[in-house]
């Protein structure tokens, strides 16, 4: 077996982290922060911009924690990668987060959707016509800590519970906004929607569709859905409706059963809702059986609903329930933030500066999720699966952990890529169309 002699060079600058030199032509270029940070004035010290560039260019790393900023203070790519004039130390970082976090959030919650617009994002639609609007709250564990906002959440841990907005079949995130672990999902969402509805118009002129789950099961938001020309899909919450009512009813309007088993069967029925044309339509599920065979003193009825703008002549009934099925595909997105980006775990003890932490995030999401699509789906791209869209831990391993090599001359920056790169030829053709 051969043996390696390590040396260190002192002149050359190779970076293991390419990938950001998309990132930092993608915020400078395609967003106006640099213009509208400025409005946060400060008479000394690092400009706003520079610690944005900071980072969010850690952020699309999958760091999170404001120690990681130390490696990076010296490192003449970074700096040159994301724009960045005068780099600050994570106290410094941290400190800047504190003092300002409530006027930092617009200003990258507005550049997060001028990226998308700037970028010409494609954004699919359903079998419908619509494009989806997922709307979900998600767990993240911040158990032992004694941050601000942090309480037992409906998962059994404690931590906060930020609700997030995903627009069309790709998967773009118009919104994270933090929230306390203990707070329902519902509290204030009137409030979340009146934010991420322009944010969506602002990006397609489709017809929407809102779906959400049982927990916004509420007149309130169906009310405000008509209101507004926005079409929705709500999963039905029973609360204390009676099951042998139900069994009874879809008996009384011969509604056809399904046996799916012997001692199991299944129907569907649908009504008027709140004396609208939308519609309530409930799967009644009877068991007089378990699968083993052995029989019940008395039948078992569960009932599982949806609630829908959706006329029946866009979608029957089985189109309504596998619209609502693709509504997980949110949890994968949840699962980006939480363990792509490095967030299950917040790191300030305040809660305003974590908020601001949630903004960045959406950024770098869209950023990633933008390079994903456009460089890792081309026939130049490297060997993967087939796939809709590449998840943001592949976008890490394909395009931002790309080794290069800085070279300046005649006052001309270069990046060298090895002569093996695989992904340089997907690298190349989204940084030149960023």
């Amino acid at each position: 077996m051969r043996t390696f002699k390590l040396e260190q060079s002192k002149t050359e600058v190779i970076t293991p982290h390419g990938g950001l030199a998309v990132v930092g032509y993608s915020l400078n270029t395609m967003t106006s922060l640099a213009k509208t940070s400025r409005t946060l004035v400060k008479r000394h010290g690092i400009s706003n911009i520079d610690l944005i560039r900071t980072y969010l260019g850690l952020i699309c790393l999958g760091k999170s924690d404001f120690e990681a900023v130390e490696q990076t203070r010296h490192d003449d790519f970074f700096k040159a990668a994301m724009g960045i004039k005068q780099s600050p130390s994570s106290a410094r970082l941290r400190q800047r987060f504190d003092e300002d976090a409530q006027a930092l959030i617009p200003l990258l919650d507005e550049a997060s959707v001028e990226f998308l617009h700037n970028a010409s994002i494609s954004v699919g639609t359903l079998v419908t016509g619509h494009v989806p609007l997922d709307i979900d709250v998600f767990p993240m564990d911040n158990s032992n800590s004694k941050k601000e906002g942090v309480a037992y959440t409906y998962k059994g841990h404690d931590g906060y519970a930020p609700i997030a907005a995903y627009l069309g079949t790709e998967g773009w995130c118009l919104g994270c906004e933090l929230r306390p672990g203990n707070q329902h999902a519902n509290k204030e969402f009137i409030h979340t929607l009146d934010r991420v509805l322009p944010r969506a118009r602002h990006l397609t002129e489709a017809p929407l569709l809102v779906r959400l789950d049982s927990a916004h099961d509420a007149a309130d938001n169906r009310a405000y859905f008509r209101a507004h020309g926005v079409d929705y899909l709500i999963k039905w919450n029973p609360r204390s409706q009676d099951g042998l009512a139900w069994m009874d009813k879809a008996h009384a309007a011969g509604a056809l059963w399904c046996h799916v088993r012997p001692g199991k069967m299944e129907t569907l029925v649908s009504e008027p809702l709140d004396g609208t044309g939308d519609r309530l339509i409930v799967k009644v599920t009877v068991r007089q059986s378990d699968a083993k065979g052995q029989m019940f003193l008395e039948p078992e009825v569960s009932l599982e609903g949806w609630t829908t703008s959706l006329s029946s002549e866009i979608a029957d009934e089985a189109t309504v329930m596998a619209l609502y099925c693709d509504h997980a595909t949110s949890e994968q997105f949840h699962s980006e933030f939480k363990t792509d980006l490095d967030l299950e775990r917040l790191p300030s003890g305040k809660f305003d500066t974590n908020d601001l932490i949630m903004a960045f995030a959406v950024l770098g999401y869209n950023i990633l999720r933008w390079m994903g699509q456009r460089a890792l789906l081309g026939p130049d791209a490297p060997v993967r699966h087939s796939a809709k869209r590449r998840r943001l831990r592949t976008v890490m391993q394909e395009l931002m952990y790309m080794a290069c090599r800085l070279i300046s001359s005649g006052r001309q920056l270069s990046l060298r890529f090895g002569r093996n790169c695989p992904g340089f030829k997907a690298f190349s053709r989204v940084y030149g169309s960023a």
